[in-house]
């Protein structure tokens, strides 16, 4: 063997291999695609936007904006245009990748061009003697609609939204419940912005939900919800809520949100985008702390 092949063993000995350092940062990298624009979800754009855009403006926005996934909120004025949401999405190359509540007529428009939302629905606190029955009677409110998102091919996300029904605790025992029923395609969508009683315990909080998650939306986090709705890098407690995520080895789908109905919805998505953008940068820093520089 040459000296200069010894020399090079030897420092891959004692060194370890020289590609160690770039698989690791491509690894750390890989950990924070999920916060990519073409993953995300954007989240409460429609009766929030201040611009009050139509199907083909919106869907437009989000193509211009490198978004790609929708979950559409709606109200009574949205029904009329419930197709005419699909055929623009399908124009522009956005998933409809989930849809708020139910509708009878969205069911049936979801069958007709074989789509399968994501639906989301709110757990209620349907009260009982205990927590075993108070869990068994909120699995037997949600029983029917789960039975009827299966047979749509929909997974059904019990949605956080303050209350009894808004504990991770509590979501994740009726998820359970129900898929002992039978309904494995149950799971929970959480979100930021209903759960700032969860900043501090929000690594335990995660680790409880982390199977059964089917989409986390992100929201800039301050103590006592001040404000409830803040642009992510806004906030102080955000970065490391996020920082967790992506430790926890999460893959699932990220959502961001208007949700103020005094912006644009592209102003508030762009300013969300820019912050998780940020945040993942200063994450892939090696050494970087728990907060924001």
């Amino acid at each position: 063997m040459t000296n200069s092949i010894c020399c090079v063993v030897f420092l891959m000995n004692v060194l370890g291999s020289p590609f160690t350092f770039a698989e690791n940062q491509n690894e750390e990298r890989d950990k924070t695609a999920i916060l990519q624009p073409n993953d995300l979800v954007a989240w409460c754009i429609v009766p929030f936007d201040a611009s009050k855009r139509g199907p083909a403006e919106r869907a437009q926005m989000l193509k211009e904006l490198g978004i790609t996934r929708c979950a559409y909120d709606w109200r009574a004025e949205h029904v009329p245009t419930f197709e005419q949401e699909i055929l623009e999405y399908q124009k522009h190359g956005i998933e409809f990748f989930a849809f708020w509540s139910t509708h009878d007529e969205a069911f049936a428009l979801f069958e007709k061009y074989k789509l399968h939302p994501q639906i989301w629905q709110t757990l209620n606190d349907p009260g009982g003697e205990n927590q075993a029955a108070r869990v068994e009677a909120a699995a037997q409110q949600r029983l029917a609609l789960a039975t009827r998102t299966k047979v749509m091919g929909c997974k059904l996300g019990l949605y956080n939204h303050g209350g009894w029904g808004g504990e991770p605790e509590n979501l994740v025992a009726v998820c359970k419940r129900l898929r002992v029923l039978g309904h494995d395609h149950v799971g929970i969508v959480y979100n930021f912005h209903h759960g700032h009683d969860h900043i501090e315990d929000w690594s335990k909080s995660l680790n409880m939900m982390l199977p059964y998650l089917h989409c986390l939306n992100l929201n800039g986090m301050n103590a006592g919800a001040q404000p409830k709705i803040l642009g992510i890098g806004k906030g102080t407690h955000e970065f490391k809520m996020i920082r967790t995520i992506i430790e926890s080895g999460y893959d699932g789908p990220i959502g961001i949100l208007d949700h103020r109905p005094e912006l644009d919805a592209r102003e508030s998505l762009r300013e969300n985008l820019d912050g998780l953008e940020r945040v993942r940068k200063e994450i892939e820093k090696p050494g970087s702390g728990d907060s924001l520089p």
